[in-house]
């Protein structure tokens, strides 16, 4: 009897759908509490790359990451910044507490209502790839999707030090 060595952790329902590069990924709608056009990010000093700064939306301080250069992806010439955006999503940090988190994206494409039958496990690509942050593919219209773990992904390495960061710097304040 042939058992699955994954099974999907992501959940039939509604993900938001956006554009990184030439592939599309996925994270579930109530995760999502704003999409917003780029706007100007503060800086803040000796970060990873992929960490941007921080906004102010709305009197709140919210850490902006860059998901292209977190994958690793090719840094987008500003002529082609048109459609990139910054989806803010909350997420739970390793001591589960809720926290907001902005997202630079190439583009926002849609909503899609994945069932379970499209969703399938994260592929096996060997010990050697980090796949931690991935809850599953899932299959609409003849495209595979990335179906995003926000909770993993955001608590890696360099987020949780900008977290810190920032918590110190209120904690002084």
């Amino acid at each position: 009897m042939n058992t699955p060595l994954h099974v999907p952790s992501a959940q039939p329902g509604k993900y938001l759908t956006f554009k990184l590069d030439s592939e599309s990924f996925s994270l579930q709608v109530m995760l999502v509490r704003e999409i917003m056009r780029l706007c100007p990010i503060t800086l803040v000093p000796r970060m990873p790359p992929f960490i941007k700064g921080v906004l102010n939306l709305r009197g709140k301080i919210i850490p902006v990451i860059d998901l292209r250069e977190r994958f690793s992806l090719p840094v987008l010439p500003p002529s082609e910044d048109d459609r990139r955006c910054i989806i803010v999503a909350q997420y739970k940090t390793h001591k589960n507490l809720s926290q907001s988190m902005g997202m630079i994206v190439d583009a926002v494409e849609d909503v899609a209502d994945f069932s379970e039958a499209d969703i399938e496990a994260t592929p096996d690509f060997g010990s050697a790839l980090d796949t931690r942050y991935i809850l599953g593919m899932a299959k609409n219209f003849g495209a595979v999707r990335t179906l995003l773990d926000l909770d993993k992904l955001l608590n890696m390495e360099g987020v949780v030090q900008m977290l810190r960061t920032e918590n110190s710097a209120e904690e002084s304040n």
